[in-house]
């Protein structure tokens, strides 16, 4: 029997091969393709993959066909070690339909470049996030250290108490539009408006008349005691009673303040007298500013009636017209405005010939002045 030798160098090269076995399954992965691996048969639910080393380049891996339909319910994936380069992996068409409700991904290190990864056509429909924990995500529990919803963090506010908002604080105003003498006419036109609320409800006393200061010294006045409150952001409604010295009779009032576009302060008010006589005054103002002081205000007003009604001057439809042009000049922070101005009074329709047939002048006109403040 013949014995043969084995080199030294044969057995070397056997051991180094050995030896870099393990090292090729981590070596470039880079241009693998998986695209057509299936995997929907196959059983995966007791493969262990916690000791997989992943750590090499799969930059360019492509998954995009694989199918993994198959139950994975209980793959392991706790010590996968995914640092390596997968930026490129396209995981595009991956069918991930299959049951993967066990698999435990707890161990995964999957710190390395994955920002070039393409997961857009993945199904993971039967995937379980149930018991995920994303509390630390916008949107989830407020953190323990979170302000307190008015803002006191439970430090007290001492001895002045907690803070007000000016808003829902009861406040009180008083507005004079019109103070001034009409020359031509010897008379003193006034029109005031005073408030007490906050600024969604208010209770409100408006005025507005002359006075004459000639003969008999009549004072004609309008005065109504009402409801205020904001009905959208620039509009106002009021609701309430009235009290007209003209016919001597009282009336259930509403109307609508605001403002219209281009800055046009509205108003418009309708008032059922108890003989059941209807009146609607219109009014449009609006404020012309020359500089920071001067301002040019022209108004309009419109008074109209639902019946005639001979024993005070009134006639169904518009009764009258008026308008002036007022020169200001505020001072004192503005709440301070003398001036000067010129105005006109017509009637229209059938309240015409009614003033004509009693010697009673048509139109009239005056220079005024006087003043509007508020405080």
């Amino acid at each position: 029997m013949k014995i043969y030798k084995v080199g030294l160098p044969f057995i070397g090269m056997s051991s180094l091969m050995l030896l870099m076995s393990p090292l090729a399954n981590a070596a470039e992965m880079s241009h693998m393709d998986h695209g057509s691996m299936d995997m929907s048969g196959m059983d995966m639910s007791g493969m262990d993959h916690s000791s997989m080393d992943m750590s090499g380049n799969m930059s360019d891996m492509d998954h995009s066909s694989m199918d993994m339909s198959g139950d994975m319910s209980d793959m392991d994936h706790s010590g996968t070690d995914m640092s390596g380069d997968m930026s490129d992996m396209d995981h595009s068409g991956m069918d991930m339909s299959g049951d993967m409700s066990d698999m435990d991904h707890s161990g995964m290190d999957m710190s390395g470049d994955m920002s070039g990864m393409d997961h857009s056509g993945m199904d993971m429909s039967g995937m379980d996030h149930g018991s995920m924990d994303m509390s630390g995500m916008q949107g989830g529990e407020a953190p323990a250290d979170a302000r307190s919803p008015d803002y006191s963090n439970g430090v007290p506010y001492g001895r002045f108490g907690k803070p007000v908002m000016m808003g829902s604080l009861p406040l009180w105003g008083v507005s004079v539009d019109d103070l001034g003498y009409q020359f031509d006419d010897d008379q003193i036109n006034y029109e005031f408006d005073t408030w007490y609320g906050t600024d969604s409800n208010r209770v409100t006393l408006r005025s507005e008349g002359s006075i004459q200061t000639k003969d008999d010294k009549e004072i004609d006045s309008l005065t109504s005691l009402a409801y205020w409150k904001p009905l959208s952001i620039f509009w106002n409604g009021e609701a309430g009673v009235a009290y007209d010295t003209e016919n001597d009779k009282s009336a259930v009032m509403a109307g609508i303040t605001g403002t219209a576009p281009y800055f046009i302060e509205t108003d418009a008010r309708a008032y059922l007298y108890t003989d059941g006589q209807v009146r609607l005054d219109l009014g449009a103002e609006y404020e012309w500013r020359l500089d920071q002081h001067w301002v040019v205000i022209p108004e309009v007003e419109l008074t109209a009636f639902s019946k005639d009604d001979t024993d005070n001057h009134i006639t169904k439809g518009f009764n009258e017209f008026g308008a002036d042009v007022r020169l200001t000049y505020e001072m004192l922070s503005r709440q301070l405005a003398p001036y000067v101005g010129i105005s006109y009074e017509t009637a229209l329709g059938n309240a015409r010939d009614l003033r004509r047939q009693e010697d009673e002048a048509v139109d009239s006109s005056s220079v005024t002045a006087g003043v509007k403040f508020w405080f």
